[in-house]
């Protein structure tokens, strides 16, 4: 059967296939997601919920299959390249740089995405303000609630 051309911010699947050490734990694995559209994989443990997360992000190469971004086969771009796309991935596990302060966590990822200063600094105040961070924006990421960091996790994605 033909897939049909997804719309402009689709992300999709096509034939996924993983094996470890001569296990397979995914075959033909096929979905898309559209722009501004929130979907679950559910699944018991060991389904390859997470492999195919990694997969999508770039941190792990499939043994078949494809992904797109809005059409365009990414399988073989890194990990770095889909965020520049707005791929992303966030983990179960906390992953905010707990050193840093919150407007030091999101620039941190800024820096590398933009070079100019300006936009730079308007895109923090942007996504401190969508993330309802202003207030703390000098706080130090060891002193936030779980949802807090939870939002600075996603503010970096972004």
């Amino acid at each position: 059967m033909a897939l049909a051309a997804e719309p402009a911010g689709a992300v999709e699947a096509r034939g996924l296939r993983k094996a470890f050490a001569g296990r397979v734990v995914l075959r033909d694995v096929n979905f898309s997601v559209r722009r501004g559209e929130a979907v679950g994989l559910l699944g018991p443990n060991g389904a390859g919920k997470t492999t195919s997360f990694y997969m999508i992000s770039g941190l792990i190469a499939p043994d078949a299959g494809r992904v797109l971004v809005d059409g365009e086969d990414v399988t073989g771009l890194a990990m770095h390249r889909r965020a520049r796309l707005g791929i992303g991935y966030l983990p179960q596990e906390a992953s905010i740089f707990r050193g840093l302060s919150v407007a030091d966590n999101i620039m941190a990822v800024l820096e590398v995405a933009e070079r100019d200063h300006r936009v730079r600094t308007e895109r923090l105040a942007a996504l401190l303000d969508e993330f309802g961070l202003t207030g703390l924006r000098h706080a130090m990421a060891t002193t936030l609630s779980g949802g807090e960091r939870r939002r600075v996790e996603i503010a970096r994605a972004l």
